[in-house]
C-alpha cells in the first residue's frame, strides 16, 4: 500500500489517508479482505502519530470501506457497487467543478466546454 503524505497541502493527515486507500480500493489496487497495516505499523512507516492513523482508520470504517476486528486488523471490505458509484461520481463532480473554474478563468463558453468534454470523452 503506497501513502505519500504532504504537510503543505493544507489537508489533515488523516484525510489525506483516507482520501488515498479509498482511492486504492476504488481503483482495485486494494483488493476484498486484503489485510492493511496494522495502525501502528502504518503510523511508524509514515512516520506520523498512531491516533492519527486510528483516526482515518475509523473514519474508513464508518464509511463502509474497511472491517476491523480486534486482535486481528483491518481489511478491505467488499464495496456495495452503489456506493462505489456514488464515490466515483463525487470524484467526476470535483473534478468538474475545478475544470469549470478553469474555464470560466479561460473564457470558454459552456459549447466550448461541452466539445472539449465530449473531446476527451472519444467523441461519443
Amino acid at each position: 500500500m503506497n501513502i505519500n503524505i504532504s504537510n503543505t497541502n493544507g489537508e489533515p493527515i488523516y484525510l489525506q489517508i483516507v482520501e488515498q486507500i479509498k482511492t486504492q480500493i476504488l481503483e482495485g489496487k486494494l483488493k476484498e479482505g486484503e489485510a492493511l497495516p496494522s495502525m501502528r505499523i502504518l503510523a511508524t512507516q509514515l512516520r506520523i502519530s498512531f491516533m492519527t492513523t486510528k483516526r482515518a482508520y475509523e473514519e474508513l470504517e464508518r464509511d463502509g470501506f474497511i472491517e476491523s476486528y480486534t486482535g486481528r486488523g483491518s481489511f478491505v471490505k467488499g464495496q456495495n457497487l452503489e456506493l462505489y458509484r456514488e464515490e466515483q461520481i463525487k470524484r467526476v463532480e470535483a473534478l468538474l467543478m475545478e475544470a469549470g473554474e478553469t474555464a470560466r478563468k479561460a473564457g470558454l463558453t459552456m459549447e466550448e466546454l461541452h466539445e472539449l468534454l465530449d473531446l476527451v470523452n472519444g467523441g461519443e
